[in-house]
């Protein structure tokens, strides 16, 4: 089973998370941010993984360090899962759409941090989450997974269909690169030996 626990603990942060990529898309969240949980609940849904998050954060402030932090621990997991990366498809990739919305994510686990987010929000928040924060979750992941991640939102009139589109996109990416490859067996899925 490819499992990772991560704690991290910070002046304005008490971030728990278990990570099972090997799992059947089952998640427990509990960060404090409602829509947040609701977007984890889709990557754990739509990448078939088990997912636990407990987070305590300084919300008095706002949800900044809580889902930049919870973003950093779950790129710190996805790290210690994935390993060498020997046999894996390394590349991922999904459209998703959702009513008028439609997003696009492709992954690379590439061992290199790099983000590219095109993602036009057409209100500012989400019930209590403020949307400038999903570009922080998601280069926390990047930054902390060492990927190349690719997010783009097509379309999308509803700023909720557009952050759902997303989330289940990435899930669904995600899916695809950590998957096994039987062809690709101890092999590093790269042309020059490394990633």
């Amino acid at each position: 089973m490819r499992e990772a626990q991560i704690t991290r603990n910070t002046l304005e942060t008490q971030i728990n998370l278990k990570l099972n990529l090997d799992g059947s898309g089952k998640s427990k969240l509990a960060t404090g941010v409602g829509f947040l949980d609701h977007m984890l609940d889709q990557i754990a849904r739509h990448g078939l993984i088990d997912l636990e998050v407990v987070a305590k954060g300084d919300l008095h402030i706002d949800a900044h360090h809580t889902i930049e932090d919870i973003g950093i621990a779950f790129g710190q997991a996805l790290a210690q899962t994935v390993g060498d990366k020997k046999g894996l498809r390394r590349y991922g990739h999904a459209y998703v759409p959702l009513d008028e919305a439609l997003s696009r994510v492709v992954i690379d686990l590439s061992g290199r941090p790099g983000l590219e987010f095109n993602v036009q929000f057409t209100r500012s928040m989400i019930g209590e989450l403020d949307v400038e924060l999903v570009h922080e979750f998601f280069q926390g992941f990047t930054n902390h997974a060492l990927v190349t991640l690719h997010v783009d939102n097509l379309k999308g009139r509803n700023a909720h269909h557009q952050c759902e589109t997303v989330f289940k996109a990435f899930g669904r990416a995600l899916r695809m690169a950590v998957e096994p490859d039987p062809r690709m067996q101890g092999i590093l899925p790269s042309t020059k030996g490394c990633l």
